[in-house]
């Protein structure tokens, strides 16, 4: 899922998420849509699809993550979080039946449980008591959700890198009978090596027949891993924050237009792909737009490598039904996590 944190993925228009990088859904965060412009004036302009004009899916995480990321600006209790705004330093609360009050205003599709996030590095006892709230949360939040017709109320399994907590976690939001199961806490700075274990871990515990989403990950090497490990969803700012710096993905590779020897290279980022800016543009005019720090460059950095994370979910998916998953993602990720050599 392209991230549109604020009801905008940065620098793409709706126009080309949907005809050129093909995207199904993408994401909006609760926390910044709160603050700015404020869930009332999305329920008045008829819900975030139609203040937006995206007329497919769009999810909405709980803000979990970003009051985490707050630190010194929140107090949490088993009622809430109290916390300072980032903009201006008033102070607001988020309880799981806010946060679901606030998603039911936005309207998307599919929305998280409030939960807390515990940071990283954290000590057991600590994640085992952020659990136990993140689990009474979810129990509330379930019940305060009026809109669950329409929209997709996924409980979020916690525990840090411990899988008696995390089975603890998912076992309990299982009873809970959702409709979908989010992963969080993982990549917030644990090895990938713990991440893939805990969602190698998670395979087995959760239902088959539901969605398991791993929020805010990641490479284009740890999607296939974490494929491999039973994951159905992601998003990450990485393709476009990582593409706006200039460095920009491709199936051979991690590609770094600023580098010199793309000067008066005439050649498109990547000539197998058939993204816009491929089509039309040389890395040495995109690699001189980024180097002047020209929006089009951003632009054009931003669709290539959306383009590429979507097409690579495609190739997975196609890899899955002929059943030649584990030697796809055996031959792809070893070159993801490259720095492109050649081409």
């Amino acid at each position: 899922m392209p991230v549109g944190t604020v009801g905008s993925v940065k620098a793409i228009s709706p126009d080309e998420l949907r005809d050129d990088i093909k995207a199904q859904i993408i994401l909006g965060n609760t926390y910044h849509l709160y603050l700015r412009p404020g869930h009332k004036i999305i329920e008045k302009a008829g819900g975030l699809q139609k203040f937006t004009n995206w007329n497919k899916p769009m999810l909405t995480d709980s803000g979990g993550f970003q009051v985490m990321s707050l630190s010194g600006l929140r107090k949490i209790t088993r009622e809430g979080v109290r916390f300072q705004s980032h903009l201006d330093g008033s102070y607001h609360m988020f309880t799981p039946e806010r946060v679901m009050e606030i998603q039911n205003a936005i309207g998307a599709d599919i929305i998280m449980s409030f939960d807390e996030c515990p940071p990283y590095p954290a000590s057991k006892d600590y994640i085992a008591k952020s659990l136990d709230v993140t689990l009474e949360w979810a129990e509330r939040g379930l019940e305060a959700h009026n809109r669950p017709e329409e929209q997709a109320l996924f409980g979020i399994v916690q525990g840090g890198v411990h899988e008696d907590l995390r089975r603890k976690s998912a076992e309990a939001l299982i009873k809970l009978d959702f409709p979908g199961y989010s992963i969080g806490g993982l990549a917030v700075g644990e090895k990938k090596e713990d991440m893939y274990r805990i969602t190698s871990f998670l395979n087995n515990i959760l239902p088959e027949h539901k969605p398991r989403y791993l929020m805010g990950v990641g490479t284009p090497g740890n999607l296939l891993e974490n494929i491999r490990n039973g994951v159905d969803m992601f998003d990450c700012v990485m393709p476009t924050r990582n593409a706006r710096k200039g460095s920009i993905f491709t199936r051979h590779g991690k590609l770094i237009i600023k580098s010199a020897r793309y000067e008066e290279d005439f050649t498109p980022i990547d000539p197998e792909c058939n993204c816009y800016a491929c089509r039309n543009f040389s890395r040495a005019y995109i690699r001189h737009l980024i180097k002047m720090q020209e929006i089009l460059g951003m632009r054009l950095t931003s669709l290539h490598s959306l383009h590429f994370y979507l097409e690579l979910m495609g190739m997975a998916r196609q890899a899955i039904f002929d059943d030649k998953y584990e030697e796809f993602a055996n031959d792809m990720v070893p070159v993801l996590e490259s720095i492109v050599d050649h081409i």
